[in-house]
């Protein structure tokens, strides 16, 4: 079977907040593709994509530009983006286009957004985990089996550029605020998108990053423990806050999960992955 996915980083014993640090810096921004035509493509495709649905939104994000370490301790290097971007490279039909040919992962995509997005497996207290179907309002594999998540969000720690009101370049108490944000967005998608309490959820550890092949999207995943049973978790999600981004809510063994894997997005089917490897590693983390 083709590969769907590449792990850029397993951290098997799982990484706590303390562990994870963020370098923000624009030198880690995308660099615009050399050939103005396909440049100009992103715009519009962006303009096309707009007049089909008024209500897209061109959101800022943080770009994933590679990491250092791998364990005891990491530091993500982010850059930033935009919604539109990501829209005009990645999800461009031409988006191969926008690579280099290189062995280096950041090198080869230097050229498309490749926002960071997010994703948990979470694991319920009967040892179930919680994937959802997506419905067909969504953007990206409307039908699709996922796990909980989505993105980190800049402008939820105040970032709509690299530079602070004072005019000075962010520097540390950015990267401290971002570094947090990826663990506290993780939670929010998790609570949004299945409906339970935040309080119900242990602190996320990160298990490793995975791109899909096609379109070289990166996510970062983690784990988190639910201290609830899988039924009082199908309950709560019938009131979710974004139950419209999905139809379904699956509480799967991991066993069964083998199976439905390959109805998983690259990124997701990656997810899995460094699951996998967590519990190869004898790290249920409970």
């Amino acid at each position: 079977m083709e590969n769907v996915f590449k792990l850029l980083l397993s951290c098997p014993s799982g990484l706590s907040s303390s562990q994870v640090s963020v370098r923000f810096d624009e030198s880690y921004d995308r660099v615009p593709h050399p050939d103005a035509e396909l440049e100009n493509s992103i715009y519009e495709i962006w303009d096309k994509r707009v007049q089909q649905s008024s209500s897209l939104f061109n959101g800022k994000k943080f770009r994933y530009g590679g990491h250092d370490g791998a364990g005891p301790n990491v530091c993500l290097h982010l850059g930033l983006t935009d919604y539109r971007t990501f829209v005009g490279t990645n999800l461009n039909p031409l988006w191969e286009r926008f690579l280099v040919s290189s062995e280096d992962d950041c090198k080869q995509c230097q050229h498309t957004s490749s926002p960071l997005g997010n994703g948990a497996v979470v694991e319920t207290v009967d040892n179930t985990i919680l994937v959802l179907q997506r419905s067909n309002n969504v953007g990206e594999f409307p039908g699709y089996l996922v796990f909980p998540g989505g993105h980190p969000e800049p402008e939820e720690v105040g970032i709509t550029s690299h530079t602070c009101e004072n005019g000075s370049q962010n520097s540390e108490p950015s990267n401290s605020k971002v570094s947090q944000e990826m663990f506290d967005s993780i939670v929010r998608e998790v609570v949004e998108e299945i409906g339970v309490p935040a309080a119900t959820l242990s602190e996320p550890l990160l298990i490793g990053i995975s791109r899909r092949v096609l379109n070289v999207r990166p996510a970062a995943f983690f784990f988190i423990k639910c201290n609830l049973q899988s039924t009082q978790v199908q309950e709560l999600y019938s009131s979710a806050q974004d139950g419209y981004e999905s139809t379904k809510l699956y509480t799967i063994h991991p066993s069964e999960l083998e199976n439905m894997a390959s109805k998983m997005p690259g990124c997701h089917r990656g997810g899995f992955a460094l699951y996998k490897l967590m519990l190869a590693g004898g790290n249920d983390l409970k």
